[in-house]
């Protein structure tokens, strides 16, 4: 009974006869035989897939990498000329362009390689429409949960597209100002005036004033007293001017002649001249402090005044002549009471005898 148990939960395989092993290979010799062409047409597909997409994208990759070395030896040419500290700043544009490329190579080897990948699901006679549908579906879902995100990514590639700002510039940009310590494409990077760091989205960056690009303008204005002589007042600050433009480092810093442009307010107590320079871009507020204490000394040493200064000694106050005089008293008057009383008695007359 046990060995009866036993045979029947471990039989024996049949033996395999010659002549049904000889029929499963023709079976699956005539199977291959039936599909070979089928495989070896669609390995040669997609060999010639992926080989096109490899070649394509090197040859895209090499068309940017010369586009953007290009666009560094610009840079270079008009940093020799007369506007290239002006203009074109070489290590900027190199970062600018590097930024750039790299985008663009990340931006066409997604497309090749995902084309490719499709083309090669497509070999296999994989149903695509699910897929494609599905992608659709769920790029309209990322769309619509990371809008903001996709608004930072496009306003900072169109940022750096268009050179509105780098790295070093001095840039307000509605929500925040500061110096830029980086730009992303999601994020720029600003050092406000007191050391903090501003995290400013570039989608929510709707207008931008850059302060390093171009030439800056110093104005100062110079109060002073309505008695001053005006034309007095404009020599000594055109001198000053041109002293301080042949002078080191703000020969530099002056891209044009410290200009009087006139009066600006004219009070009772008071008038004001409007002084006015270019400068190299962000060396205004240095330039206006210079010029301040420049000027200040300058009309020190020539004794004019402005207002807000030391004011004038006090002049003495004429003697008042009454001050000596005594005032009234009632003994003046001599029917006063008090003069009755105070004069002295006549003695009778028959005492006088």
């Amino acid at each position: 009974m046990l060995w009866s148990a036993v045979s029947a939960a471990d039989p024996t395989p049949a033996p395999v006869s010659l002549d049904e092993a000889a029929k499963q290979a023709g079976e699956a010799a005539g199977w291959v035989e039936q599909n070979w062409s089928t495989w070896l047409s669609t390995g040669l597909r997609i060999l010639l897939i992926l080989v096109v997409a490899v070649v394509l994208r090197h040859l895209v990759r090499r068309a940017l990498s010369k586009l953007i070395e290009r666009m560094n030896r610009s840079a270079q040419a008009v940093e020799g000329s007369a506007l290239g500290g002006l203009l074109v700043n070489a290590e900027r544009r190199r970062q600018r362009s590097e930024a750039i490329g790299s985008v663009l190579r990340s931006v066409a080897s997604f497309l090749i390689l995902g084309t490719a990948g499709l083309m090669v699901l497509g070999a296999f006679n994989v149903n695509l429409a699910p897929l494609l549908a599905s992608a659709g579906v769920a790029g309209v879902a990322i769309g619509f949960g990371a809008r903001n995100l996709v608004t930072d990514f496009l306003s900072g590639v169109f940022m750096i597209l268009e050179d509105q700002y780098g790295v070093g510039d001095s840039v307000d940009a509605g929500v925040a100002s500061g110096e830029v310590i980086e730009v992303g494409l999601r994020v720029t990077k600003l050092r406000g005036d007191n050391g903090e760091i501003w995290y400013v989205r570039n989608g929510e960056i709707k207008r931008i004033g850059n302060l390093s690009q171009g030439w800056s303008t110093a104005t100062v204005d110079v109060t002073v007293r309505p008695t001053e002589d005006l034309d007095h007042v404009r020599t000594v600050i055109t001198e000053v001017g041109e002293a301080m433009a042949k002078e080191e480092p703000w020969n530099e810093r002056l891209w044009g002649p410290v200009e009087v442009l006139g009066l600006t307010e004219v009070l009772l107590d008071s008038m004001t001249v409007r002084v006015s320079a270019k400068t190299m871009p962000g060396k205004a507020l240095g330039v206006e402090r210079e010029l301040r204490w420049r000027v200040k000394r300058a009309f020190d040493e020539l004794g004019i005044r402005i207002v807000g200064g030391l004011p004038p000694a006090p002049e003495e106050p004429a003697a008042d002549p009454a001050a000596s005089v005594a005032p009234p008293s009632a003994y003046a008057s001599a029917t006063s009471p008090q003069s009755v009383a105070a004069t002295p008695l006549t003695p009778p007359p028959n005492l006088a005898k």
